[in-house]
């Protein structure tokens, strides 16, 4: 199979759109004025926040989100369900005493609440839900001249992340700020290393291996299956890191860190090309998504890094990353800091973390931290370049080991697949088809029943 010639997935042209829960106000959503220009009273303002998504990151970005600045408030959030909003108020309320301001009349619930919040005032919005939604909610909030925080990935297929890549660029040229969820990008120890890389201190990168071994994430239980009276969407968006419209698969949605420092280590270069493997060995009845990938990528001068990442019960733990270079070889993850060693395997270096100073700060409070300084310094932080590569790179080795064939950079700008189903509503009934299977052209775009 020559996949320049066989697309990785069906083919679409059609631009995706997203319709309102049943009894929403149709047609398109006028884009808002933000509720300040740039450079309006920055130092003094208080910043409205806008929290999409209260699952667990949702929450945690909220309380970071807040305690960044002294003059911010929650403004607005959007959920699907009521109960789940009430419970992440109550979370983000803790140590966050006189910053919440989110009334009943700005707690939206629905598939079109997200709209709601963007349209409600605020100056900053966290996007923290399911993957599948991200790049028509930063599309959006990027037209509206809303600053963002978004959770990576940053889609689930190539339009998707085109669509968030070109809404970045916007945001560059209205000085809006663009935060992403890549964290260990934030970690002090993590900056310092790959500073030591970047600086060529012990010479060229030859090499990266990064795994990422772990347990499975919020499986469909076992013997659970869907109640007669759910839809499919409800009860996929309910078990979303199952399905690969919603999530991108494991490797998407999880791994993508480890790929991410593998882009971090080779300076955001693209790879050439991708071969890779994966499949399902542990039962997930209902799910999916595979449990494991394999993927070799290919860089400019004949470097080859490695991606390993595996959701198994009872199996070997480890998340670390191996760069080895001309000179030494630099190793994160097997002990609390990062060091380096020689040729001859003896340490040459090794991250200290301090107690109480801001080396050791949290990654996730680190992130907010920066997003809030530009925004009040009116410098305009822009992750939307990198963050955008490391998750069509993650696409690409996901489409490796689905397709079971070598994967050019070139096959994955050219990939129009959208796996969004053209219209989306909560009663919707969705055929997903089954796991995909390499070298059968198993994986199907979901498609509405009858």
């Amino acid at each position: 199979m020559n996949p320049t010639k066989n697309k990785i997935l069906p083919t679409t042209r059609s631009r995706r759109h997203f319709i309102k829960t049943s009894g929403a106000a149709a047609g398109a959503v006028a884009a808002t004025i933000p509720s300040f220009s740039i450079g309006e009273n920055l130092k003094t303002k208080k910043l409205k926040v806008g929290q999409i998504g209260c699952g667990g990151r949702g929450n945690g970005a909220a309380s970071q989100a807040l305690k960044a600045d002294e003059n911010v408030e929650l403004w607005a959030v959007a959920e699907l369900y009521q109960e789940k909003i009430d419970t992440g108020l109550a979370v983000v309320s803790k140590g966050n005493k006189g910053k919440i301001n989110c009334p009943p009349k700005r707690q939206f619930v629905g598939l079109d609440a997200w709209e709601k919040v963007l349209n409600s005032g605020v100056d900053v919005v966290l996007l923290t839900t399911t993957p599948a939604f991200r790049p028509m909610m930063f599309e959006e909030a990027v037209k509206r001249g809303i600053h963002v925080f978004c959770e990576k990935p940053m889609g689930v297929d190539v339009p998707g992340v085109l669509r968030v890549a070109a809404a970045a660029k916007e945001a560059k040229q209205k000085g809006l700020s663009v935060m992403s969820g890549f964290c260990w990008r934030y970690n002090q120890a993590r900056r310092e290393a790959f500073k030591k890389i970047q600086d060529g201190e012990i010479g060229d990168v030859r090499s990266v291996y990064a795994s990422y071994y772990t347990s499975p994430v919020k499986t469909i239980p076992e013997g659970k299956v869907k109640p007669e009276q759910m839809s499919d969407v409800e009860w996929q968006i309910s078990n979303w890191h199952n399905f690969i419209w919603l999530s991108g698969d494991s490797i998407v949605e999880q791994a993508i860190h480890s790929v991410d420092k593998i882009a971090w280590a080779m300076g955001d270069v693209t790879p050439l090309t991708a071969v890779g493997m994966g499949g399902r060995e542990q039962p997930n009845p209902g799910g999916q998504i595979y449990d494991h990938f394999a993927v070799c990528y290919e860089f400019p001068n004949n470097i080859r890094c490695f991606m390993n990442s595996r959701q198994q019960r009872g199996t070997y733990n480890e998340n670390a990353d191996y760069v080895t270079c001309t000179d030494g070889v630099l190793v994160i993850g097997r002990s609390s800091d990062p060091y380096i060693v020689n040729k001859e395997g003896r340490p040459i270096w090794r991250y200290r973390s301090k107690e109480n100073s801001a080396d050791t700060a949290n990654m996730y409070q680190q992130e907010h931290d920066e997003l809030f300084a530009s925004i009040r310094n009116d410098s305009a932080h822009n992750d939307g370049e990198w963050m955008c590569n490391s998750t069509l790179i993650g696409i690409m080795g996901r489409n490796a080991a689905y397709t079971g064939q070598l994967i050019k950079w070139e096959d994955v700008l050219a990939d129009e697949t959208n796996l969004m189903p053209d219209s989306i509503k909560w009663d919707s009934y969705l055929d997903i088809g089954p796991t995909p299977v390499p070298g059968m052209d198993a994986l199907a775009v979901p498609q509405i029943k009858a």
